[in-house]
């Protein structure tokens, strides 16, 4: 009899096992799509946008957008070095200079001649973030731009196609433009055989999509759920694209900034001045011309881009698997393009420090925007909470589900940090940004509500807000040690509240 109970018992367990291996939905699929270079404001379905993206509003459209999207900035000149290692990592910018040799200032040839050095030890990651997807059971690809240097996109993904360097290759025909309107352009966005985007015969974001493309349809035969990385090159300089889409945009149409101006006083000091190679883009002092040229070039990159971006949603949804696949689309930082005189992404205004991004999937609401503070490395975080697994102590960000749900209204940070080098330092709350430059004895401050361009700093009238600016720093002070930010500000702060001059800038 006991022979048969226990016959009888192992039957019933397996019925249970199998009915709940028949039930147990399958993990959701997870599509990263990154963009390099693309300010906030180039989504085609945000109000008074110039730029034409009907697959990237379709996205919006279908999902989650966060309308206040930060980096934290950089430790090197290329940004997206350190936006990459956030995000690969999950660490804030001074944990993520830690797994960066890139992050140790002291060795770094490219910093600036005044930029404060300080020593960062250099540390491997516990792991990289496909690495604990692929631990979920999940199959990763990776294609595009990669430009994190201590670790080979093949060593962590396990398939992996075209790898991208930092930037398509310049040429001394893009640097030594003229942009002036009677004379000869010396470079054509859509010339082939100037290289850049057009080195191999087809346009490198094309070649991005046709390999994402390749992939989900291989995708489509496999039980295991995927993990796709894919990163654009676009729209980074030198900004190409097939002549219909330069068309799409006459130079006439083309407003500048509204806050530009022809340089910046204090890009020297903040290092980001005219040896700078992202700011060489243009000539000294800026000329509205070079701006809308500059701009043209941007935005037909992005429709560009935009059309591979279309390609792949197609794909995906070719797949059979769209219903159970989340998609971000972000940018690893914005960009100036004229904006307070710069070109680069090397400065703390909002253009180059906020990013579009937009998530949609399974339960995600759809045409919703949160206007919550984040950062654009809080998508690691969500593929990890997606994918059931706990957030590991590595991981600084925060999963972005509960503001996309509606579960919670309030964000994980109350204030903005930003950061680059040692020679710039900022402070975002709702209410006002501080940007300091510790080389200069500079302090700005703006309105941020009042005034979201930040024309007026409020700093040249010290005395009637040293209250506020008080505030601000002794807030900071409390952020920056949990930042574990090298770099003392406080000498460069008490010296412009004193009247303290700059001193002479160093140059190399």
């Amino acid at each position: 009899m006991k022979k048969v109970s226990l016959a009888f018992l192992i039957f019933i367990l397996g019925l249970q096992t199998y009915a709940q291996g028949i039930t147990d939905p399958i993990k959701p699929n997870i599509l990263f799509i990154f963009a390099d270079d693309q300010m906030f404001n180039t989504i085609g379905a945000l109000e008074n946008c110039p730029v034409k993206t009907p697959n990237l509003d379709r996205l919006m459209n279908n999902g989650v957008s966060f309308s206040r999207a930060y980096n934290q900035g950089s430790f090197a000149p290329a940004v997206c070095v350190a936006s990459r290692t956030m995000i690969i990592t999950g660490g804030y910018l001074w944990t993520a200079a830690t797994f960066s040799r890139k992050g140790n200032a002291s060795n770094d040839h490219n910093a600036p001649g005044n930029n404060p050095r300080y020593e960062i030890p250099f540390k491997k990651p516990e792991k990289y973030w496909p690495e604990y997807l692929k631990e979920a059971g999940y199959d990763t690809y990776m294609s595009g731009k990669w430009h994190i240097g201590e670790v080979s996109p093949n060593d962590v993904f396990d398939n992996v196609k075209d790898i991208r360097p930092g930037m398509p290759n310049q040429t001394k025909e893009r640097y030594s433009r003229t942009f002036e309107r009677d004379k000869a352009d010396t470079w054509s966005p859509y010339d082939k055989e100037l290289g850049g985007f057009w080195k191999g015969g087809k346009h490198w974001s094309e070649v991005l999509a046709d390999n994402g493309i390749s992939f989900l349809t291989q995708s489509a035969k496999s039980e295991n759920p995927f993990f796709m990385y894919l990163a654009f090159n676009a729209p980074h300089d030198p900004r190409q694209a097939p002549k219909k889409f330069v068309d799409m945009y006459p130079l006439d149409e083309i407003k500048v900034p509204e806050n530009f101006i022809p340089e910046y006083p204090y890009n020297e000091y903040a290092g980001a001045g005219r040896t700078l190679r992202d700011e060489k883009l243009a000539p000294f002092p800026r000329t509205e011309y070079s701006v809308k040229v500059n701009l043209q070039e941007y935005y037909a990159i992005i429709s560009h881009m935009d059309e591979q971006i279309g390609r792949i949603l197609d794909a995906l949804k070719a797949s059979g698997k769209a219903d159970n696949t989340y998609v971000f689309f972000t940018a690893d930082h914005g960009l100036a393009v004229g904006d307070h005189g710069f070109m680069g992404k090397q400065n703390m205004y909002e253009s180059s420090m906020r990013v579009p991004m937009i998530m949609s999937g399974p339960n995600i609401p759809k045409g919703k925007t949160v206007d919550s503070f984040v950062y654009l490395q809080d998508i690691m975080p969500t593929t990890l909470e997606i994918a059931g697994l706990k957030k590991p102590d590595q991981v600084d960000f925060n999963s972005l589900l509960p503001l996309a749900t509606g579960k919670v209204n309030t964000s994980n940070y109350p204030v903005v940090y930003g950061a680059y080098f040692g020679t710039q330092r900022m402070y975002r709350t709702e209410e006002y940004k501080m940007i300091i430059y510790p080389t200069a004895n500079k302090v700005r401050l703006y309105d941020m509500k009042n005034d979201p361009l930040e024309m007026k700093d409020l700093a040249e009238n010290r005395d009637d807000y040293k209250v506020v600016l008080n505030t601000l720093f002794r807030e900071y002070k409390i952020l920056q040690k949990r930042m574990n930010d090298p770099v003392d500000v406080e000498e460069a702060f008490e010296n412009f509240m004193a009247g303290v001059p700059a001193p002479t800038l160093r140059t190399k």
